[in-house]
């Protein structure tokens, strides 16, 4: 049973070394903010996930499990919520989009919108 786990470790290492390399080469490529802050969060939270997800399994013993579990749920729960709010401040600003970008759904004078409570 080991053996199995420790491959299934190694598997999810590696694919969440993948997501995370990926993740990289969105925010080095990527155009603006925005697709840079879609790429950081959706690839390295799926990729920092499997990496816990295969601490998880190597380890062997329920309280390192339970905590590299809790670790998936705060990085699934935070990591989108974050960079949304970061992209919204960064419009708010006036952070330009990228020539590419085929379409501003908040140009309707959202701008100068509050980002936070007031």
């Amino acid at each position: 049973m080991t053996e199995i786990a420790a491959i299934i470790a190694g598997v999810l290492v590696l694919t969440g070394a993948f997501f995370a390399l990926v993740a990289t080469i969105g925010l080095w490529r990527l155009p603006d903010i925005y697709t840079r802050s879609h790429a950081a969060s959706k690839t390295g939270t799926l990729g920092s996930g499997l990496v816990l997800i295969a601490l998880a399994v190597h380890a062997g013993d329920s309280s390192t499990t339970s905590r590299a579990l809790a670790g998936v749920v705060f990085f699934l729960l935070t990591a989108p919520i974050a960079a949304h709010l970061l992209a919204r401040a960064a419009y708010a600003v006036g952070y330009p989009l990228s020539e590419e970008s085929v379409a501003d759904d908040l140009a309707n004078g959202d701008r100068n919108e509050s980002v936070g409570p007031t």
